[in-house]
């Protein structure tokens, strides 16, 4: 019996985790994104434990959209409960190099255009 609770686990820990994100403005799309990644990714709020290279995937909603857009990445943020300066507990997702990580990235970077620029703080940053 222990044998078989054992494999079941170690299942489990290689399928990747689903994480479902609803980003309704703007800023709210700025404070999350991050765009220093090679491939871009995103801040998700979460207080699940995560380690650093953690696989996940994301249906990720933005604004009036009514397509979620599917993608995977990898856990390359993690900010822990109690953060200093306040900062939201949760991770930050690095895209994958496959079509729906290059497409993700160019959605968040239409919709977010010029404030791209802006020096406002991030979760992130």
């Amino acid at each position: 019996m222990t044998e078989a609770v054992s494999k079941s686990a170690a299942a489990s820990a290689s399928r990747p985790s689903v994480l479902s994100l609803n980003i309704n403005s703007k800023s709210a799309l700025y404070a999350a994104f991050m765009p220093l990644l090679r491939n871009g990714g995103i801040f998700i709020p979460t207080t699940r434990a995560y380690n650093l290279g953690d696989e996940v995937f994301m249906l990720l909603s933005l604004m009036d959209d009514p397509a979620k857009l599917p993608i995977a990445g990898t856990v390359v943020w993690i900010t822990p409960a109690g953060a200093q300066n306040s900062k939201a507990q949760g991770i930050g997702v690095h895209f994958k190099s496959d079509e729906s990580g290059i497409e993700a990235r160019r959605k968040i970077e239409s919709l977010l255009g010029g404030v791209m620029q802006s020096t406002r703080p991030t979760h992130t940053m």
